[in-house]
């Protein structure tokens, strides 16, 4: 890396409240609960990137049950770190990652990043057709109002 900061997939050093910080301010993501947050970086396989006073930088997130497939999910890098690489040293040593090896497939939701995410391998969907979904686009809304009221 180009800089002194360190990657870590040790979970132990995910700084949670960080992580939940940083999706209450995406869209698709802006009621999620620190429980929910806290639930999905305990379920999936994380990389973290520490500046060297230990603040986490970045992120990035897979869901896998590590036998065929994986799910690139959330991944960030703060604004004030970007253009540092950071972002392509998760995504490679997630890709290069133990639990990884032999995973058939890898999808990875991405509305930016398609530069950095193509050199690194991703392609395009060739047909999205076999693929489907089920949306609850307001799940973590109505779970919050739920543990509120």
């Amino acid at each position: 890396m180009t800089d002194s900061s360190r990657l870590s997939f040790a979970p132990v050093g995910m700084q949670v409240d960080a992580i939940h910080d940083v999706l209450t301010q995406s869209d698709r993501a802006e009621d999620i609960a620190p429980a929910v947050a806290e639930g999905a970086v305990a379920g999936s396989l994380c990389i973290g990137a520490f500046a060297p006073t230990g603040e986490e930088i970045g992120v990035a997130r897979v869901i896998t049950h590590r036998a065929s497939v994986a799910s690139l999910a959330d991944r960030y890098v703060l604004g004030t770190r970007r253009g540092h690489s950071l972002a392509a040293h998760m995504v490679t040593a997630l890709h290069d990652h133990a639990e990884r090896q032999g995973l058939r497939r890898g999808m990875l939701p991405a509305r930016d990043a398609h530069t950095l995410h193509s050199s690194l391998g991703w392609t395009p969907l060739e047909d999205s057709k076999p693929f489907m979904q089920r949306h609850v686009p307001d799940v973590h809304k109505r779970q919050t109002d739920e543990a509120a009221s």
